[in-house]
């Protein structure tokens, strides 16, 4: 997914390359924010839905075949993204982002409304920050996405090995880590889409606008949304 954005075009000259990327950014913010509200929705129908989960946490098989499910979709959309139609990849993205609710429900019932609360503001005010930054800054941020991305593996190595030692140092730690790593991702991974914004991707038509517009959103959306976890795990109160 990440290496979708590598690859850099000659910028074409109907659009001047601030035009260019501020236009791509706005489509790539504008399905980031489609994929948290679908998401916001599904998370809250099961909350409240007696049937949804029964069906979803009774059972450990179909908890745990949406949470692959979801992974494989993931891997689908980074590994296909160029032979894939803008329509498929579209509604992968989307039924990711619902499947995601419906797992993330699980965060509603465990923390309490102003936990969950506090800590979506929190990171909403931090990704909103480092998004900007990204935007802005003229420092190229390579290297800080690459060490970011190594500690992005470190703390699934220690998430993996703490699933069989259930520490609750670890378990802080990561989640402390995980806070920084997202953070400084949000702000990498944002320049690297402006960048790919403008390169020339408008000029490439409509389907690879469109596509090149899911990726990113999807990879905005996953720093999100982890960014977020990692906060509830420090501050939140438990019901």
């Amino acid at each position: 997914m990440r290496n979708h954005f590598q690859q850099q075009q000659a910028f074409p000259a109907s659009h001047s390359a601030s035009q260019a990327s501020t236009i791509f950014l706005a489509k790539v913010f504008n399905w980031m924010a489609i994929g948290l509200g679908l998401t916001a929705i599904v998370a809250f129908w099961v909350t409240n839905s007696a049937a949804a989960q029964n069906m979803i946490f009774s059972n450990k098989m179909v908890f745990y075949g949406l949470i692959f499910g979801e992974l494989g979709m993931v891997i689908y959309l980074s590994a296909r993204i160029e032979r894939i139609t803008a329509a498929r990849a579209t509604l992968l993205f989307l039924l990711y982002s619902a499947l995601n609710g419906a797992t993330l429900s699980a965060v509603l019932l465990i923390y309490t409304a102003a936990s969950v609360a506090s800590a979506f503001l929190v990171a909403a005010g931090m990704f909103g920050a480092m998004a900007i930054y990204g935007t802005v800054t003229k420092k190229d941020l390579s290297s800080m996405g690459s060490f970011m991305f190594m500690g992005l593996i470190g703390m699934i190595i220690a998430s993996v090995v703490n699933m069989f030692m259930g520490s609750a140092m670890i378990s802080w730690i990561v989640s402390a880590i995980g806070v920084v790593v997202f953070t400084g991702l949000t702000a990498y991974d944002v320049q690297k889409i402006s960048k790919y914004g403008a390169g020339g991707i408008l000029e490439n038509g409509e389907a690879a606008i469109k596509k090149g517009a899911i990726m990113g959103a999807l990879t905005l959306y996953l720093d999100f949304i982890n960014l977020f976890l990692s906060l509830l795990r420090l501050m939140g109160d438990r019901r």
